[in-house]
Formats: C-alpha cells, sequence, structure tokens
C-alpha cells in the first residue's frame, strides 16, 4: 500500500534506510547531509544546507539566471532604475506577488528584510553592510515610493552594478514582514521562529524540519516563480557517503549529493543511475606565510611552487572528476574570469628557478586539514615538490586547528580552499587581491601579503558602474596574482550527484545557493 507523505517523512526520519520500490510520484526524495544546518532563517542561514534551500523557499528582488548566473533578472521586482547620484536604485514590484501565507509582497516587506539583516547583524550580514550600512542608519536608507516601489540607498564607494550583485544573493531574500512579527519573540523579527520555518515567496515553503534527520519542504502553488512540478520535496539526512551512494542506485532517493570520486567513479554504467559532476566556485591553492621566513616572502619560490603543483596529476588521476584545473582567483563562469593555464608541472624548470635564486635545501611545513580531498592533495603535493628536491613535512590537523594556526599566522604554509561569499567578482577580489588596514580576514592578510597598488585597483573596481570595464578590471587583478603572489591555485571543484535517471529539469548552478527543484519531474 502506497505511503502518505507523512508517513514516508516519518519513516526516513527514524530510519537510516527506507525500504521502498521507488520514490512517491509526487515526491523528490533527496539524500544529503544536513548536520551542518543552523539556521533556515536568510539573515543567518550560512551552511551549505540552508544555502542550498533559499531558491526553494524565498525569493529576492532580482536573481541569477540559471542558465546563464552572469545575467540577473527581475524576481519580486519587474523592473529598477539607478539613481542620477551612483548612490541609490528604485525598484518596481512585480504586480500581484504574494506570499506563501497569501500576504502581498509590498515595499514594506522589502525595506524589513534588509534592515532585518543589518540590525540582527549575523554571520551574512556583511554581505548588506558593504554599503556603508548599519543598525543606526540602515531604516534611512531604505525608503518606500509608492504602493509598488522602494527606494535604496547607500553611501559606500561602490557602484550600482555591484549592488545589485549583493541583492541578488541569499541574505537579501524577502521575508513576510507580517508572518515573521506574528511570530516575534522578545524584538527577535521573527527569527527564533524563521529557524525553523518559512516566510517566503519561493515555490516551497516548510512544511517540517526535524534537525540532523529531515527537511520537508512543500509546494507554494501561489508563488510568483510558479507552481512547481512536484508537490513536495523531502532532504534526508544520510551523513555516510556510501549509504547515499546505496539508496539512490536502490531507488529510496531520487539524488544523491556531496558523492566522493570513488563513489562517482563506481556509478559509470549502473542501470538507472545519472553521475552529474556540476563545476562549483570553490578553489583550492597553496597559501605562503610570507612573515614565517625569507623562503616563503621569496617570489622566486613562489615561481618555482607553480611549477611543483602537479595541476593534472592531482585532478584527473587522483581525485578523478572532482576538480578541474584552474589558476586564476576567479571561478570559470564569474563576470571577468579568465581561464589561463599558463603553468604545469615541470620540476625541472622548478629547480632551475631555485638555483638561480641561490635558494638551496628549501623545506616547509605544510598544515592542512585532516580531511579528505585537503590531506589527498596536500600528500600529492609533498611527493612533487620532492622531486625538486624541496622538503614538504605535512602537519595535519582538525579544521578549527589550523584555522586556529592561520589566524595567528603560525605557519609556513597551507593547502586549503576557498568559495565566493555572493556572486560577483569583488567576492573573490577582496579577499585574494586585497589587504587594507583592517582586512585580517582577508587571504591576502592571511599571508602576511602588504599590496597597497593591488588593493587600490581591487577597491576602483568595485565602483566601475560598466559591466565590461570592470570585467577588465578583474582580468588584470588576476594576470597580476597570477603571475608573482604567494599562492599557487590550481584546482576549480566540481559537485559529485547522482540523480536516477527518470528525473528532468533539475538544475544546478555554481554558488551553493543555485539549487533549483521547481522543475523537476519524474
Amino acid at each position: 500500500m502506497k505511503k502518505t507523505l507523512i508517513g514516508l517523512a516519518l519513516a526516513m526520519m527514524t530510519t537510516s534506510m527506507a525500504a521502498f520500490s521507488a520514490t512517491p510520484p509526487d515526491t523528490l526524495v533527496v539524500a544529503q547531509s544536513l548536520d551542518d544546518a543552523i539556521s533556515f532563517d536568510p539573515a543567518q542561514g550560512f551552511e551549505l544546507s540552508t544555502v542550498q534551500s533559499f531558491n526553494s523557499l524565498y525569493q529576492r528582488l532580482l536573481q541569477s539566471d540559471p542558465s546563464n548566473p552572469v545575467d540577473l533578472r527581475p524576481t519580486l521586482a519587474s523592473s529598477w532604475k539607478a539613481g542620477a547620484d551612483n548612490r541609490s536604485l528604485v525598484f518596481t514590484l512585480r504586480d500581484g506577488a504574494k506570499f506563501a501565507s497569501g500576504n502581498p509582497v509590498r515595499p514594506e516587506d522589502v525595506i524589513f528584510s534588509l534592515s532585518r539583516v543589518v540590525k540582527l547583524n549575523l554571520e551574512p550580514s556583511f554581505i548588506l553592510t558593504q554599503l556603508g550600512w548599519n543598525a543606526k542608519n540602515v531604516d534611512s536608507e531604505l525608503t518606500k515610493v509608492s504602493d509598488n516601489q522602494v527606494a535604496i540607498h547607500w553611501t559606500a564607494d561602490v557602484s550600482p552594478s555591484f549592488v545589485l550583485s549583493l541583492l541578488s544573493a541569499p541574505v537579501a531574500s524577502i521575508v513576510d514582514e507580517k508572518e515573521a512579527d506574528s511570530h516575534q519573540v522578545q524584538g527577535d523579527l521573527g527569527h527564533q521562529w524563521l529557524n525553523t520555518h518559512s516566510a517566503g515567496s519561493g515555490p516551497y515553503q516548510i512544511r517540517r524540519y526535524v534537525p540532523h534527520e529531515v527537511l520537508l519542504m512543500t509546494a507554494n502553488p501561489d508563488s510568483p516563480a510558479g507552481a512547481p512540478k512536484l508537490k513536495n520535496v523531502l532532504i534526508k539526512n544520510v551523513p555516510e557517503v556510501a549509504t547515499r551512494l546505496l539508496l539512490v542506485e536502490q531507488g529510496d532517493a531520487d539524488i544523491a549529493r556531496n558523492l566522493g570520486s570513488d563513489q562517482f567513479s563506481a556509478l559509470k554504467n549502473k542501470p538507472g543511475v545519472k553521475p552529474v559532476a556540476v563545476p562549483i566556485a570553490s578553489l583550492y591553492y597553496l597559501l605562503f606565510n610570507v612573515k614565517s621566513s625569507p623562503v616563503m616572502a621569496n617570489p622566486a619560490f613562489w615561481e618555482a611552487a607553480r611549477y611543483l603543483f602537479d595541476y593534472n596529476g592531482i585532478a584527473n588521476d587522483l581525485l578523478r572528476g572532482q576538480f578541474s584545473v584552474h589558476q586564476t582567483f576567479l571561478p570559470d563562469g564569474y563576470l571577468g574570469a579568465l581561464k589561463d593555464t599558463p603553468y604545469t608541472y615541470n620540476p625541472e624548470k622548478a629547480k632551475a628557478i631555485l638555483a638561480k635564486a641561490g635558494l638551496k635545501n628549501v623545506s616547509f611545513n605544510l598544515i592542512v586539514n585532516n580531511q579528505p580531498p585537503y590531506l589527498d592533495i596536500a600528500q600529492a603535493l609533498q611527493a612533487s615538490f620532492a622531486k625538486a628536491g624541496v622538503k614538504v613535512t605535512l602537519i595535519p590537523g582538525i579544521s578549527s586547528e589550523i584555522t586556529a594556526k592561520i589566524s595567528s599566522h603560525k605557519f609556513d604554509a597551507t593547502v586549503t580552499s576557498w568559495g565566493p561569499d555572493y556572486f560577483d567578482p569583488n567576492s573573490n577580489a577582496a579577499a585574494f587581491a586585497s589587504n587594507p588596514e583592517n582586512g585580517s580576514s582577508t587571504l591576502a592578510a592571511r599571508a602576511g601579503w602588504d599590496i597597497p597598488a593591488l588593493t587600490a585597483e581591487t577597491k576602483q573596481a568595485v565602483g566601475e558602474s560598466d559591466n565590461q570595464q570592470r570585467a577588465a578590471m578583474y582580468q588584470k587583478l588576476q594576470r597580476q596574482v597570477l603571475k608573482s603572489s604567494p599562492y599557487v591555485i590550481g584546482l576549480q571543484a566540481r559537485q559529485l550527484i547522482a540523480l536516477r535517471d527518470n528525473l528532468k529539469g533539475y538544475q544546478q548552478g555554481m554558488n551553493p545557493d543555485m539549487v533549483f527543484y521547481n522543475q523537476v519531474t519524474k
């Protein structure tokens, strides 16, 4: 007898492997880890699991086109216009747009949503406070123009095109003010309730969430995005990668997310299953601490290291399918991204560079997260550097230990990864090519790399309104960092996914939030 939806949800909450021959025809079942989820409030949610849900639950004024993320398209706004002062935008809201509650989308909801992010001051709030907003001034920067128009002002020296990119980020999701206010506790702007519920206009809404167990989303047929094709999305917490793979092979899950390269390779020629490798915006790189020793600060050593990173060996042989070779700081798919890969693994050339610079008996300690793929990459680098006589001593540790050492500058080098916080080239440029006095969190600051000229160029680029000019500025920055910097950027990651082969319409983009379930059919 066919299980009801709630029966199915309860079964998946209480068992590690549910035994059905096929998933219900109106329900998409996704197997992945949910253990990272902290909050489904877009003002706080910054973890992979929650960010991946926001396109299902909420909409922004404008969002990236799933087929071409660089293009921003109207969503809850029907149009917008930049002010003559170059420090404001006026948005006209879409006619008839409603939240899942049935409440209309109003200028007041836009003002409430953006200002609450700043006032709550939780982790992703920095994306909006880049505009010069703070708890004291944000209410004056957001104004209702008419019943269907809202004006957004800012004081920071940034262009309207950059502001539009920020407003397409999940943190700028538009929340139903009336619904949030009805659940307010001690002036928290509905935050406690929104941790486990939703109040958006997306194609789905949260029906039930049990931490570390299951997220059940049900259709919002009146969404301005249109009714989704399937009635429900059930995301089951399956921490073990092997179990996820087994569930999708057996037909007990429709999608298995975040597979490893071994599991992905095992799926080839499996009946009923389609493996998909989605390029994502996560870059893996070596970072040298220039303050740790004269060798780590020597540009000749940086150049030699570029020829000692076995790009193809790691991407194609060691971690099959999980990475592509990428050597510049903007991921492929971003505005201005370069595909230049001038460096190849060449120990003899590296030896010559080191000899010419008088660098002999070079050695350094490489701290690394003890989890794959970081430790796998570090071990490969230890072997490839040894071919040029460079001794690399690996010091594995748990993530918190590695982070603490990097923050306190107590390291020679590390191999790690970086992913953009929002879909705009400044997110990476500000990390790799900028080190302002207060920029202790930038990668350049972590490397101890003093770069006033590049910092100024990065600031200039974010103030440029013309996207062609912006792209050219970021390309120049990338070439400078590629040629000489204390980073060796080597790889761009792919997310490895398994789909049942009867699924159609699933879309996923390169940023974590670009997961789209609403057009899926089976």
